[in-house]
């Protein structure tokens, strides 16, 4: 415990000192000059992370749960923040449309798609509710939702559609499947005459597994089936291009992988698909036809969406194509320092087509809030316990702020954690 105390302390009076930021123009610039270069060896990776910050010794592998802003992104937050107080009425309510329609391209073009195909929205929770609310669905209606889809993807879906008599289908998926065709084939016995909606996670926050959306989406639309995405997990790790996945609707909180400020969310439909879809709230401008219906809320926290923005141009700079390779030379690192240890099994698939910058490992014998409260204790890492479907694991994430270094010091604590 007092190593604990000891812990938060520091981390405390780190967080206090990063507060200061001193008031920038809002025509400055962010500083993205030590991440141009044209060679991406493991100094460029420690030159982005001095990108970010974190409080006192911190190493963070929680990136799955919400991930830190860099810091030109949260100067350009601040900037925003500041222009904003100065002149309340004129930025909130129109001063911004030209900056707010730039970040709706930046995320549109991110992701291979049209920027009318585009909501800035709150989180993840937000888009899936929106989707499941919205569906139009008869009694004895059916919606298949596997078991590892996240909680917010699930109580939506109970609350505006089983509760209307709609039938929810729950089919289970293996844990460590052996091919792609195996998770397909679970949903393809899922389906039935009254099947209308697939809602799936692209990444699911358990153990890390990447679901086939391309290839569920293209069987499900030979019979007529909507499909909704949860990308939470999935969106600034990996490069998306979802006109590629072929899903209707997907969703993601862009305060994890592309880390942008707090409580900013996308959300992407089909321009063939948002017919079906109705705004959670309305307000003046409701009879809008184009997706910006879907985020018609009147006041909202404007320096977070176009903060959204600066995050798009920190991943640009970078480039997504370098963040996807980096992705899997992380996981690949990781992977090939805790296989073959008896003291440690991995509960996320190897395929690179089935998994990416989270993996799952079990400290064998020991459970795994004991081993995650003695990481933080002890070692200064923060990660994730999964207890659920009996993984008894840890849920790391190598978001790109993490070394080579960083997983060097994260094995070496869990063997003396496992040999302890």
């Amino acid at each position: 415990m007092k190593s604990r105390r000891n812990f938060i302390k520091t981390a405390a009076a780190g967080t206090a000192a990063l507060t200061a930021f001193p008031a920038i123009a809002l025509d400055r610039k962010s500083d993205f000059s030590p991440l141009h270069s044209k060679v991406y060896d493991e100094d460029y990776w420690v030159k982005v992370k001095s990108q970010f910050r974190f409080a006192g010794k911190l190493r963070y592998f929680n990136n799955g749960s919400l991930g830190p802003s860099p810091l030109p992104v949260r100067e350009a937050t601040d900037a925003f923040r500041a222009t904003l107080d100065e002149f309340p009425s004129k930025y909130m309510w129109g001063g911004w449309q030209t900056e707010k329609e730039e970040t709706r391209t930046k995320v549109a073009e991110l992701l291979h798609v049209d920027p009318e195909e585009i909501a800035l929205i709150h989180n993840t929770t937000e888009g899936m509710n929106l989707i499941a609310r919205s569906m139009n669905l008869d009694p004895d209606d059916e919606v298949i939702l596997a078991d590892h889809e996240h909680s917010s993807g699930t109580v939506c879906w109970q609350v505006w559609q089983e509760s209307k008599g709609i039938k929810l289908v729950r089919p289970t998926l293996p844990i460590l499947p052996n091919s792609v065709e195996e998770i397909v084939e679970v949903y393809r016995q899922a389906i039935t005459d009254k099947t209308r909606v697939i809602s799936m996670c692209h990444m699911v926050n358990t153990n890390g597994m990447i679901l086939p959306v391309k290839e569920i989406s293209a069987m499900a639309h030979d019979r007529g089936i909507l499909v909704a995405v949860d990308g939470a997990q999935s969106a600034g790790m990996i490069d998306i291009n979802l006109h590629d996945l072929g899903c209707d609707y997907y969703a993601a909180s862009s305060h994890k992988w592309l880390f942008s400020p707090k409580g900013v969310g996308i959300f992407y439909s089909r321009k063939d698909s948002q017919q079906y879809l109705k705004p959670l709230i309305v307000a003046r401008g409701h009879k809008d036809t184009s997706i910006r219906r879907l985020e018609n809320y009147n006041t909202r926290n404007l320096p977070e969406v176009l903060g959204l923005g600066a995050a798009v141009d920190f991943i640009n700079t970078i480039g997504i194509d370098k963040i996807n390779k980096r992705t899997y030379e992380l996981k690949a690192y990781f992977r090939a320092k805790v296989e073959g240890n008896p003291r440690f099994q991995l509960k996320t698939p190897e395929l690179n087509e089935q998994s990416a910058a989270i993996q799952v490992v079990e400290v064998v014998n020991k459970d795994v809030r004991e081993v995650r409260n003695h990481l933080l204790d002890d070692y200064h890492i923060d990660c994730r316990p999964m207890s659920s479907f009996n993984l008894n694991a840890l849920r790391l994430s190598f978001a790109i702020y993490i070394t080579k270094s960083d997983i060097d010091y994260l094995v070496k604590a869990l063997e003396e954690i496992a040999i302890g």
